[in-house]
């Protein structure tokens, strides 16, 4: 697994999910398979089959989650001079102005404007200054854009 980069906040919230996951929802799946037993003949028991596949989604997911909290690593907002992650920046195209905060993959979410690191314009604005513009390949062709502020 490549190096992930979380938030503080992004952090404690896979932290939190791990704990429900481990506690109450392994319990709930539990309780399923063991009820679905008692209904008898495992080969056509849909309600087992539900419970089995569930079980499997919520271990893939623990196993997933510890992972990623184990080799993250931590990054909070800061200001510099150059675009990094957990830089919020504004940029400038075609006379429009955009602000998108750059976040690991775990935490990209393009409708509240935070953009991977490891997208196509989140890797041309990395090490950006103030004043830069840079450009790179989108499916619609190259875009550029004028980095106007970072925070």
């Amino acid at each position: 697994m490549d190096n992930e980069y979380l938030t503080k906040e992004k952090f404690e919230e896979f932290t939190k999910e791990l704990a429900e996951l481990k506690g109450v929802r392994r319990k709930e799946v539990a309780e399923n398979l063991e009820y679905a037993k008692s209904l008898g003949d495992l080969s056509e028991n849909a309600e087992y089959h539900e419970a089995r596949d569930m079980q499997a989604v919520i271990e893939d997911r623990i196993a997933k989650l510890e992972e990623l909290l184990k080799t993250a690593s931590i990054v909070s907002p800061h200001h510099t001079n150059v675009v990094n992650i957990g830089s919020t920046v504004t940029v400038e195209k075609d006379a429009k102005k955009s602000i998108y905060t750059i976040v690991g993959s775990e935490e990209s979410d393009v409708s509240s404007n935070k953009i991977s690191i490891k997208s196509p314009f989140g890797q041309a604005i990395l090490s950006k200054k103030k004043g830069e513009i840079f450009s790179f390949q989108s499916p619609s062709g190259e875009l550029s854009y004028k980095v106007v502020d970072i925070k």
